[in-house]
């Protein structure tokens, strides 16, 4: 069974991907690169030396990322990266095989920003649901995180993706593509958002689990997802017997990560899955200062 299910992750990680990473080329292919619209990201770069040097797209985001890439098996380690890699590797072919033959759009540029956002966005949710990226910005502000933890990741981004939106306003000689650029990031982040983590961002998944062998995933979960967990004292109402009970809140694109965790841990842990509706706290939603108890909020009322 154990053997049954990791080959079926294995094949639900080549469908998603594979999709993804279909997705994402067409988007770049028929639509932002013919405009000359460079979203950010280590495609957008690529797009921009196209133009200057007629380099193809997908070759230069390849050899681009094996830096990256390498970073990233120093920092994090290998097994972390083997999806990312195969999404790299993917879409960069992709990239270059639909230009040979897919047919391009140079009509309205909003709709070619809007449509491209979709697209691209769309695309990357079908990789980040398997635990995967697609290399690039996302990947050098997740490296980036770890080193400067007090800027997140979200600002590392957009800080990255930025710069490159600025430099195609110098390379295409035009502020017009740089801001079509720019709504095409906003579109493709608010679908990714919509995909990923419902319409809350700090909405998520939260995960009770009860086995002997809860201290050994939550290790798991500490090192290869940058999560925390709780350990709970619990005992059996059956058995009488004391035991640990595992608490862990992770976003919706992670829960096929913590799953995949503890069925290799323990494939008979009991496991409660729950919505959590708002989450608040390092890693999710940050708790705004203006935010009032419903105690304070009464206090109000009865004061006016």
């Amino acid at each position: 069974m154990e053997r049954l299910g990791r080959r079926r992750d294995i094949i639900l990680d080549g469908v998603f991907i594979t999709a993804g990473a279909a997705v994402y080329a067409t988007a770049v292919t028929a639509l932002t690169a013919p405009n000359n619209i460079a979203p950010g990201g280590v495609t957008g770069l690529c797009t921009m030396l196209n133009f200057l040097f007629g380099t193809p797209i997908g070759l230069m985001s390849f050899l681009i990322n094996i830096p990256i890439i390498l970073w990233a098996v120093v920092e994090i380690g290998y097994k972390l990266v083997v999806r990312t890699m195969a999404a790299i590797v993917l879409s960069s072919i992709l990239i270059d095989l639909f230009g040979g033959f897919m047919p391009v759009y140079r009509g309205n540029p909003v709709l070619v920003a809007v449509f491209s956002g979709v697209c691209e966005g769309l695309g990357l949710s079908l990789t980040f649901i398997r635990g995967a990226t697609t290399g690039g910005t996302d990947m050098v502000a997740r490296l980036l995180e770890r080193r400067m933890p007090h800027l997140s990741m979200g600002k590392l981004m957009l800080a990255l993706d930025g710069v490159i939106v600025a430099m195609s306003a110098v390379v295409f000689g035009s502020i017009e593509n740089a801001m079509y650029a720019c709504i095409s990031i906003f579109v493709c982040t608010s679908i990714i958002d919509a995909i990923l983590y419902g319409t809350d961002a700090g909405t998520g998944k939260l995960f009770y689990v009860m086995s002997p062998k809860v201290r050994g995933m939550g290790q798991r979960i500490i090192e290869e997802m940058d999560r925390t967990v709780t350990y709970l004292d619990s005992r059996g109402g059956y058995s009488n017997e004391p035991g640990e009970t595992m608490l862990c809140v992770v976003r919706r694109f992670e829960v096929y990560q913590i799953q995949a965790i503890i069925r290799e841990e323990d494939k008979d842990a009991f496991v409660i899955v729950g919505d959590a509706g708002q989450i608040t706290g390092e890693g999710f939603r940050p708790m705004h200062p203006d935010d009032k108890s419903l105690k304070e909020l009464l206090g109000e009322i009865k004061k006016k």
